[in-house]
Formats: C-alpha cells, sequence, structure tokens
C-alpha cells in the first residue's frame, strides 16, 4: 500500500501546482507588457515620428512624457475609485483605450491629436498598474501569492528592456504608424484572452481598504519613492532621446538597444536568482553602475565604443529594477501594498514625464552632450538616498531576515 500511497501524494502535488492559473495570470502579465511596450514605442521611433509629423526630435519625445503624465495623475484616484468594481471589466477598460490611443495615434495628421491619445491611454494605464498586483492575488489560493505575483509581473521588466528595441525593429518594418496599428491588433486579441482566460474577481470591500495616509506614512514609503524618482529621472532622460544621442556618437540605434536589451535580460534573471538574499546590494550595484556609465559618457559619449558598453553595463542594472522597487515597496507597505503599488507608478511614470520633458530641453539647449552630465547628478543622489535609507526601505541581509527585525 506505500507505493499507492506515495504515487497519491504525488499526484496531490502536481494536482496543487497545476491549480495555479497560468493562462489568466499570463493574461496579466500581457496587460503590463502592453502598457510599457505603448508608453516606450515612441523612444525608438522619435526620427520617424518627427518626420512623419512635421515636427522635432523633442517634440516627438514628449510623445513619451505625456503618457506618463496621464499615467501618474491616475494611477491613485482611478484605482482608489474603482476599488469596489469587479476586476476583469475594470482590465478590459483599459484594454480598450489602449485600442482607441493607439489607433488614433497611428492614424493622425497632427501632433494635437497623437498628444490627446497618448493621455487617455497613459491615464488607462495608471489605472492598470494600480489592479493587477491585487487581481493575481484574488483569482489563487493564499499559499499561491507568491508565484502568482512572480508571474503576473513578469511582463513589466521585459517590455522595460524590450519596448524600445521592439519599436525600433517594427518601425524599420512597417514604419511608426503601423507599428502603433500593430500594438492596437495585440490589444484586441488580449481583450480576448482575457474574457476567455481571466476568471472575475471582485473589489475590495471598504473595510479592507487601507488608507493612502497610512501607507504614505509606513516607514520605508518616501525613500523608495525618492529612489525611483531620481534614478528613473536620469535614465528616461537618456532612455528617451537615445537614437538622437547614439547618432551623434555614429552607433547604430538598434545594435545599442539590442545590446541594452540583451543584457536587461540577464539583469532581470539575476535579480530574480539574488533578490530575496541581497536586494540592498542590487539596488545600490544597479544605481552606482549607472552613475559610472553616465560618467563615462559625460566625457567619451561621442565615441561609439563607449556608447556600446555603456548600454551593456546600463542594461545590466536596470533590467531589475522594477523587480527591485516593487518588492522593497511590498516589503515596507505590508497590507498596504495595493496603494503602495499605485504610488510606485504614479512616480515611476512621474520620472518618466521629467525625464521626457527634461531630457527635451537639455537636446533642445546644448544637444546631446548635456545628457549624461544631468544623469550623473541625478543617480548620485537616488544613490546617496538608498545607501541611507538602511532600516526600512533597503535593509541588508536576506529579505525575511530583515523582515523580521523590523
Amino acid at each position: 500500500m506505500q507505493p499507492s500511497s506515495n504515487k497519491t501524494g504525488v499526484q496531490a502535488g502536481s494536482a496543487a501546482r497545476a491549480a495555479l492559473p497560468i493562462a489568466a495570470l499570463a493574461g496579466l502579465a500581457a496587460s503590463g507588457f502592453l502598457c510599457i511596450v505603448t508608453e516606450t514605442l515612441p523612444a525608438g521611433l522619435l526620427p520617424q515620428i518627427a518626420s512623419g509629423l512635421g515636427i522635432s526630435e523633442a517634440i516627438a519625445g514628449q510623445l513619451v512624457a505625456v503618457y506618463a503624465l496621464g499615467s501618474l495623475l491616475a494611477a491613485i484616484p482611478l484605482t482608489s475609485m474603482t476599488q469596489g468594481r469587479r476586476r476583469r471589466p475594470v482590465l478590459l477598460a483599459t484594454i480598450i483605450c489602449f485600442v482607441v490611443g493607439n489607433t488614433l495615434t497611428a492614424l493622425a495628421g497632427s501632433i494635437t491629436v497623437v498628444l490627446v491619445a497618448r493621455f487617455v491611454a497613459g491615464c488607462a494605464a495608471g489605472l492598470a498598474w494600480g489592479i493587477v498586483a491585487g487581481y493575481a492575488r484574488s483569482i489563487v489560493r493564499a499559499d499561491q501569492t507568491g508565484p502568482a505575483m512572480a508571474l503576473a509581473m513578469v511582463g513589466v521588466p521585459l517590455a522595460l528592456s524590450l519596448g524600445v528595441p521592439i519599436g525600433t525593429f517594427l518601425g524599420g518594418l512597417v514604419g511608426w504608424r503601423g507599428s502603433f496599428l500593430i500594438l492596437s491588433a495585440l490589444s484586441v486579441v488580449l481583450i480576448g484572452w482575457v474574457i476567455f482566460k481571466v476568471p472575475d474577481a471582485p473589489g475590495r470591500t471598504g473595510d479592507d481598504r487601507p488608507s493612502l495616509r497610512r501607507v504614505v506614512a509606513t516607514p520605508g514609503i518616501i525613500p523608495i519613492l525618492l529612489v525611483i524618482l531620481a534614478w528613473m529621472t536620469g535614465h528616461n532622460i537618456l532612455y528617451t532621446y537615445i537614437a538622437p544621442f547614439a547618432t551623434a556618437a555614429s552607433a547604430r540605434v538598434d545594435l545599442v538597444l539590442l545590446a541594452f536589451g540583451i543584457s536587461s535580460l540577464v539583469g532581470i534573471w539575476i535579480v530574480g536568482r539574488l533578490v530575496d538574499r541581497m536586494l540592498r546590494m542590487l539596488v545600490l550595484l544597479a544605481i552606482g553602475s549607472f552613475a559610472a556609465i553616465a560618467f563615462l559618457l559625460t566625457f567619451a559619449g561621442g565615441q561609439g565604443l563607449a556608447v556600446y558598453a555603456a548600454a551593456i553595463v546600463w542594461g545590466l542594472g536596470f533590467g531589475g529594477a522594477g523587480a527591485m522597487m516593487q518588492t522593497a515597496s511590498a516589503d515596507a507597505a505590508g497590507d498596504g501594498v495595493d496603494l503602495a503599488q499605485a504610488m510606485v507608478t504614479t512616480a515611476w511614470n512621474l520620472a518618466i514625464a521629467v525625464g521626457g520633458a527634461l531630457g527635451g530641453v537639455l537636446l533642445t539647449t546644448g544637444g546631446t552632450t548635456l545628457l549624461p552630465p544631468a544623469v550623473v547628478v541625478l543617480t548620485l543622489i537616488a544613490f546617496l538616498i538608498a545607501l541611507a535609507a538602511r532600516r526600512f526601505a533597503f535593509p541588508p541581509g536576506h529579505r525575511s531576515t530583515s523582515a523580521s527585525q523590523l
């Protein structure tokens, strides 16, 4: 009878593992991927968009900034307003907004229409970010929330790493308008996937909603948000205008982005393996290495080889940035993780908007040579904040040990 019991136990364990709704969580991950790719796509198409609409590349860069502005303005209020509504209709509404926004962007003949369409899509992205984390937890058992969150959020770092390279690749095949139409088509497919594969879930009751004031006051949250603001603003100053920067150094934009994308994927893998054991060290290494390559580009940014090398180091540090900041905020926030996630989204998109706008001003004022020095200043600020935030935001040691000491 013993072999039979062992077989039964193995089957039960396999059934438990199989109970994780992979298809549903993949739909949530695809929603996150769509949010970020829609946001970052213009950065790889700046020359084409500028030429097609008869505007400067600095103005074309605001397509990223205005999308981020919509996300940062909408994330917290829309997430709060829709907490009591069922999750699937809310998610579907956000994806429909992507269809409309990307289609209008592709067909528009003026920059005004494009900016309005991008702002609306950005608002939808802010709401999507506010609900995906809680949605993933609500459709699995309590003991599955860890794996579920990991799977549901995997689209974020992938899109952050690949969004611009995808845009550049698609732009070379079908042009910038065709690239946005492809995103619209993919959004329609995702709508069908969500309807048929992602189960609905109820919203949160009034008694189950932590207050925004309490989450903001949680020790560690403010330093994490400040690190995101400084680090990601610096990142987006350079990332949004990587096409003109690489061109000025006689480097091929597609190869620079390919190097960045591949090294970012390696960075994602490294962070996934080590984040539980050395979150603090990973954060400091990622920010510190970015400051170092920005310093290098300040003096050697006109040399193609330096740009390629910088892209590799930059991608390694940036690939796991989303996972590191989300992990840190979740550890610090405790039961306020939903609102903390919305706040991280707001800070991240504020950094994208400010980075795009500030980068545009620098590009117009003094050209690409002004971009790296600004990045150096911002990343040093982020590094010093992370270094000082040792107790609650980025504690040393294993995450479980650090949490038990708080």
